[in-house]
């Protein structure tokens, strides 16, 4: 039987990012099923982003010859930490451009997300794109951890360590915001991420760690009109579903600028929507998500 208990945390970027490329290292235990291992550490509610990306390597495994160009997923459940993923997938269509693939990962005999992804054999077009925004370069701006750790103080005991946890991903805000005094601000943000350790060079694993990236910074969008954050009382928030369009080819351990905006918020939901560059300013990934974002009547 295999082990599928998680190994200990590491603390640096090397040791990070490689338990990141194990964990999206899905283990196939029978034809188009597949196991995605626990996180190291994880406690409490699985990360939208690593089910997001563990669900899309089961199904770039089932594919010869076409690289994954959209996913679209829903969240039904919370993953639970204690335990890991099984991931089936669905062979819909294998064409000679295109190829379509459902994947259902399940926890306990019960789904937690459905996903269909599409696959596209590679060929040229017309081509136009947006124009990246013009912000300061990662160089010149502070990591969030750094940022976190000078405003420790104000975070609640019992998050702290949750808080402050190394994570395999770099991230710096352009322009910093408060998580425990928000102030309302245009729904617009710009963050530069990527993998804090170099990747190997498989395409499809950085297609996978931008997907695990990409849930990152899209929710708390919605939340900045309202100065509200995920720190907020009685806030509660969670992914609803979550869609991520492959555009160009790109390294997901070089630095790329995460640009968000929401739209609309109403109803207990958040529309957001996100677009991904490359530093010298190509277009890489469009991606969208609704998120609950309720006020509850209690903590």
């Amino acid at each position: 039987m295999t082990d599928t208990t998680p190994p200990a945390p590491a603390d640096t970027p090397e040791a990070l990012v490689g338990q990141l490329v194990d964990l999206l290292d899905v283990e196939q235990i029978d034809v188009d099923l597949y196991r995605g291992l626990r996180k190291p550490g994880g406690v409490g509610r699985v990360f939208g982003g690593q089910v997001i990306a563990q669900a899309l390597q089961s199904a770039q495994r089932s594919v010869d010859g076409k690289d994954a160009h959209s996913l679209h997923a829903y969240f039904m459940r919370p993953g639970d930490e204690d335990f890991p993923i099984i991931y089936r997938v669905v062979r819909d269509f294998d064409g000679g451009s295109f190829a379509t693939r459902r994947v259902i990962a399940m926890q306990q005999g019960k789904p937690i997300l459905n996903m269909a992804a599409s696959f596209q054999r590679a060929e040229g077009g017309l081509h136009h794109q947006d124009v990246i925004p013009d912000v300061p370069m990662p160089e010149d701006l502070r990591d969030e951890q750094a940022l976190r750790l000078a405003h420790i103080d104000e975070i609640p005991e019992k998050l702290r360590a949750f808080f402050l946890r190394a994570r395999p991903i770099e991230l710096r805000p352009v322009l910093p915001r408060s998580l425990t005094r928000p102030e309302p601000t245009e729904p617009v943000s710009h963050s530069w991420f990527r993998a804090a350790a170099p990747l190997p060079d498989d395409p499809a694993l950085h297609r996978a760690v931008l997907s695990y990236a990409s849930d990152m910074a899209l929710l708390g969008t919605a939340m900045l009109p309202h100065g509200k954050s995920w720190l907020t009382d009685r806030m509660q928030t969670a992914s609803l579903d979550h869609a991520v369009w492959l555009h160009e080819a790109f390294r997901a351990d070089e630095w790329l600028l995460y640009t968000t905006d929401s739209p609309w918020s109403g109803h207990a939901r958040g529309f957001n929507r996100g677009r991904i560059f490359t530093r010298d300013g190509r277009l890489v990934a469009s991606t969208t998500q609704e998120g609950l974002m309720r006020m509850r009547d209690k903590p």
